[in-house]
């Protein structure tokens, strides 16, 4: 087993810096050729500077041919020339509305500046200046490597949430099997039990004996009911919230030690939600059993329900030994405990049953190392 996880792990991260590695190839050739492009645009303009000179000092024998084909050539790239005084006194390839506008034309100058050296033409002894910019062609392969990347996040998130959605999709099926199978494994000894309760009830037991016993096959009955749910869609109704938390509440309080105090503090009047109610008192169940473990058997433990005008409210507050804040989101995750014994699916079950069966939200509120938890769950209420 932990040769095959290590296995697993060992090629997943070979996969990694593969895809890593070839990514920064790509990305190290785009930049070969972007300086590749710079330097023959920066011989291109060099030949444009020199052909402009030869222009500029040109006589009646001067083959103008040559540097006139240069410069006409050039169709891309935006050229200002400036004198000694750094003023504008030639401009190519720039807008219309640039040239016209002394005040863009400059902060033009200065955008051109900034991208490449300038490029010195001697006219008659008179220094000129060429700057230029970088054609369509350069600009494009200067934003292609952040594409690149773009979209080599982008399908690396799509290949993750595929993965992703597959193992949870694996696991859910695993839990319901799982479910299903206790559910079955529970019903054969359950109708034995139910079978016994009868004879001893024509035999005349003693009424409390029996009425306990009762109560435990009907437990028994609703955890059955409750694992034969998972893994299909139950049935929501109509229900008092308040009610039926209660009664979970009451159930519980009657079977937990009594060096646990117990407060249910609610509104005095029904409030309505759909619910499946055998998976509703199993989420107050898991909710509590986890504070009273948290508490190790021994504090205060309040169910507190608050009404608003479109949600309600369940907030389970305990006093026990609290969650660091950076696990707050983990407690939901299966397979995590801190308890020695447990398969850590608990919360993840009940998280299952509120988000995924009810549409409602549960998280941490609010906990304190030393002082206690508050696990709130918010429901849509029935209009």
């Amino acid at each position: 087993m932990n040769f095959s996880s290590d296995r697993r792990n060992l090629i997943r991260w070979i996969i990694i810096l593969a895809s890593f590695n070839f990514l920064v190839l790509i990305l190290w050739n785009t930049y070969t050729f972007f300086q590749t492009f710079k330097s023959e645009e920066r011989l291109k303009m060099e030949l444009w500077a020199a052909a402009s000179k030869t222009l500029n000092n040109a006589d009646e024998n001067t083959d103008l041919d040559l540097p006139l084909q240069i410069i006409s050539n050039n169709k891309t790239i935006p050229i200002i020339q400036t004198n000694e005084r750094d003023s504008i006194v030639n401009m190519v390839n720039v807008d219309e509305e640039i040239t016209k506008d002394k005040a863009k034309s400059i902060v033009f100058l200065n955008r051109l500046k900034s991208e490449n050296p300038p490029i010195t033409i001697d006219y008659a002894g008179k220094k000129h200046l060429l700057y230029y910019g970088n054609s369509s062609l350069i600009t494009k392969l200067k934003y292609y490597p952040i594409a690149l990347v773009l979209i080599g996040l982008f399908f690396s998130g799509m290949i993750f949430n595929f993965y992703r959605a597959s193992k949870m999709a694996t696991q859910n099926r695993l839990w319901a099997g799982m479910a299903k199978e206790t559910a079955h494994q529970i019903g054969t000894p359950l109708s034995s039990l139910i079978g016994w309760l009868e004879i001893m009830k024509a035999d005349n037991v003693d009424e409390t004996t029996v009425s306990e016993i009762e109560k435990d096959v009907n437990r028994l009955q609703t955890i059955t009911d409750r694992f034969s749910k998972i893994g299909s869609e139950p049935v929501l109704e109509r229900r008092d919230l308040v009610q039926e938390t209660e009664q979970s509440f009451e159930y519980l309080k009657s079977r937990t030690s009594k060096q646990v105090e117990f407060l249910f503090k609610t509104p005095q009047h029904p409030i309505y939600i759909r619910l499946n109610p055998v998976l509703h008192s199993w989420t107050i169940e898991n909710l509590v059993k986890n504070a009273i473990d948290a508490m190790k058997g021994r504090g205060k433990l309040a169910i507190v329900i608050e009404e608003l005008d479109r949600f309600v409210k369940i907030k389970i507050t305990d006093t026990g030994s609290g969650i660091p804040k950076n696990q707050f989101k983990s407690v939901f995750e299966p397979g995590f405990t801190t308890k020695k014994r447990g398969w850590g699916l608990g919360l993840s079950l009940t998280k299952r049953i509120v988000e995924e069966y009810h549409d409602g939200r549960i998280k941490v509120a609010s906990s304190e190392i030393g002082k206690g938890t508050t696990m709130q769950i918010t429901f849509k209420k029935e209009v």
